[in-house]
Order: C-alpha cells, then structure tokens, then sequence
C-alpha cells in the first residue's frame, strides 16, 4: 500500500496521473532489475527518447524566453538545462528515488540517490509522458520543473576558447586558427 501512495504522490507532483500503469512502473524501473526474458523491462529505451523530448522542449522554452539571446548564449543555457545535474536536481526535488525500482544491491549502495540514476529516471519519466500524453503534456512537465531553473539565470561563462571565438565573430573577423605547439599532462 506504501508503495501505491508514493507512485500517487509522484504523479500529484508531476502533474500527469498515469494510465498506462506498466509504462509507468516501466520508467521506474533501472537497467539493474533487468528480467531474464528477452524483452527488456527497464527504462534504458524511455531514458533514451525522454532525453530528446527534453531537449526539444527547453530548446523550445530558450527561444521563447530569450529572443534576443545569441546562439552561443542559447547553447549554454540549454547545456546547463539538460545535463545530468539538472536532471538528478528536478528528480530530487520530485523525491523520484523514493519511487524507483533497483535492483537490491543497487538500492543498498544508495542507487536512491545517485545523481546518473535519477538523471536516467527522469528522463524515462518524461518518455513515458510523451508516450502516453503526448508532446504538449511533457512540455508542460519540462516548463514546471526545468522552467523556474530559468529565472535569474544567465548563461554560464564561456570556455576561453568559446570567448575568443564569440568576439571574432562580434568583430566580424575569421575564426581563429588553432595549432597544437606542445601537449603536457595526463591524457
């Protein structure tokens, strides 16, 4: 009965009750629980398209909010949006380990609450709500968790690298040529 009250509680704080009750277990489900049969029972296929869904919806959230931004300004927000930090942040904050499906050794390491294992599961959860629901309801998911990530928020600084290119392009110079003189360090 526990384990029912925390997938409602889950879905209340998602904002998408599940009908598809399997597709749901499914995306809680990691990789380490893997059923002996042939066909695959774990979230490794939702993660997968949840990342593209993700991808296009705060792409799309980007252009909205920042019109004026410049591509590689973009670029940095939408990297800071979708990477696996952010995605193990709005995961804990949906308290999505408490939900997830490990495997018992993975669960007695504290699989609960490892960053790559709640990034992976949340994007699973926004495959699972692109399937069922549609794009429009897992864009609507992606504005609610990722879209307050936003207020405030400038683009991180660029790479030296990244600078030096941005202000060529400003003062509309060629990029610049790059040439390795000497190689130090570990690889």
């Amino acid at each position: 009965m526990a384990a029912v009250r925390k997938l409602k509680d889950l879905e209340a704080r998602l904002g998408h009750a599940f009908k598809d009750r399997a597709l749901f277990k499914k995306a809680l489900t990691h990789a380490s629980v893997r059923q002996a049969s042939a066909k695959r029972r774990d979230n490794e296929r939702l993660e997968f398209l949840g990342d593209r869904v993700l991808g296009l919806a705060v792409a799309e959230l980007l252009s909205e909010n920042y019109p004026a931004a410049s591509e590689g300004e973009l670029a940095r927000l939408f990297n800071r949006l979708v990477r696996g930090g952010t995605c193990a942040e709005v995961a804990r904050a949906l308290n999505l380990g408490a939900s997830l499906h490990l495997s018992e050794s993975e669960a007695g390491t504290g699989g609960r609450d490892k960053e790559t294992i709640l990034a992976d599961a949340c994007e699973a959860l926004l495959g699972a709500i692109f399937l069922e629901a549609g794009y429009e309801k897992a864009r609507d998911v992606v504005r609610a968790h990722w879209g307050p990530k936003l207020e405030g928020a400038p683009a991180e600084a660029a790479d030296a690298k990244s600078a030096l290119q941005e202000w060529a392009q400003g003062q509309g110079l060629d990029l610049p040529q790059y040439v390795e003189v000497a190689r130090e360090g570990p690889d």
